[in-house]
């Protein structure tokens, strides 16, 4: 069994935290209240909006340390809508990886909205979460979680792929902030 602490009682923290426990794998949530709780999960899934990051990092950099830190964020302008909020040549996950050095960065569910995740479908097709980063052993321990949980898990390369799946969530997001797709569907990968 897997241990996992999602920092985040969001949306997206509750749709992660019910894949992690329909696996039987275990969850403890932290929300605002839990500044002073500590991590003790395997996995940390940092289910924040990107702003918040660096805060919790800079609050949790000794208890993140051999862990394996799932960055879900799209670091998104949510003022404007209009653009990623990070250099064109990285992404917000490859910034935690360099403020983690002793940590296992890994981006994932950021390609999810939280209704597709929590239902396991995008349309008709089984909702996918794609992995990217550096460590097999970490990508193979969070898909193990998420396949386990009823969904599908698809390792999408290395860490710098993240650059590709944060402008993919930029899309699904503006797309559905303008009604263009509803936040119950989504894109759907097909293997």
């Amino acid at each position: 069994m897997t241990h996992v602490s999602i920092i985040g009682n969001g949306n997206m923290g509750q749709a992660i935290s019910g894949v992690v426990t329909a696996g039987g794998n275990s969850v403890e949530a932290f929300g605002k209240a839990d500044a002073d709780k500590p991590v003790t999960g395997d996995i940390v899934v940092l289910a924040v909006p990107h702003s918040a990051v660096a805060a919790i990092i800079a609050q949790r950099v000794d208890q993140l340390t051999g862990k394996v830190v799932v960055d879900i964020t799209n670091p998104l302008d949510f003022e404007t809508f209009d653009s990623l909020t990070v250099p064109a040549d990285g992404s917000a996950a490859s910034q935690i990886a360099t403020a983690l050095p002793q940590s296992h960065v890994v981006k994932a569910f950021n390609t999810t909205f939280a209704a597709t995740l929590a239902a396991g479908q995008v349309g008709p097709l089984p909702t996918t979460v794609l992995i990217a980063g550096d460590d097999p052993d970490a990508k193979a321990l969070l898909a193990g979680v998420v396949t386990a949980g009823g969904v599908r898990a698809v390792d999408a390369g290395a860490l710098r792929r993240a650059r590709e799946l944060e402008a993919l969530g930029f899309l699904q997001l503006t797309l559905a902030a303008s009604d263009k797709v509803p936040w119950t569907g989504g894109f759907g990968v097909v293997a």
